[in-house]
């Protein structure tokens, strides 16, 4: 993330662990903001039904939407910051995908495992390959379904 230069694209239901492992997430985003580049943030939406059905499907107790309205609370500081977008989705989410511009982190989810139960694979943009088009692609769809979070409740 610190290395971008161009692009921050982050697909998620509630990505919790990615400001647990890094807690100063906000402020390495807005390091990148400041420098330029694009950042893009797309969370579950917490009232929507995807969510409610992982939420059972993962056995999670009505906890799934806490957990996405507690990582939001990260990001206030950065939704209103020049060439950051926050959205919410309603998407059946079979993919994390964490994009820093020509590379891509992608968790695949298992049914009824959590995204931390499952490997992540790191992809490279490559002359004449077509898997890193293809996620870039699936964030793009999920991005368009999305509604803008402006750093408000949910």
């Amino acid at each position: 993330m610190t290395e971008a230069q161009e692009w921050v694209d982050v697909l998620v239901f509630s990505g919790t662990f990615f400001a647990q492992i890094q807690p100063r997430v906000a402020r390495m985003l807005a390091d990148r903001l400041s420098a330029g580049v694009q950042v893009r943030l797309c969370f579950g939406d917490p009232n929507s039904d995807a969510v409610t059905v992982r939420d059972r499907e993962e056995g999670l107790g009505g906890t799934l939407a806490a957990k996405i309205r507690a990582s939001l609370t990260y990001y206030r500081e950065i939704a209103g910051m020049d060439g950051c977008e926050i959205r919410l989705h309603p998407t059946t989410l079979y993919n994390s995908l964490f994009r820093y511009d020509d590379e891509i982190l992608t968790n695949p989810h298992a049914y009824g495992e959590a995204a931390s139960a499952n490997p992540t694979f790191h992809l490279r943009k490559v002359d004449g390959g077509s898997l890193f088009d293809h996620y870039v692609s699936s964030f793009e769809r999920v991005w368009a379904t999305a509604m803008p979070w402006l750093g408000t409740e949910v």
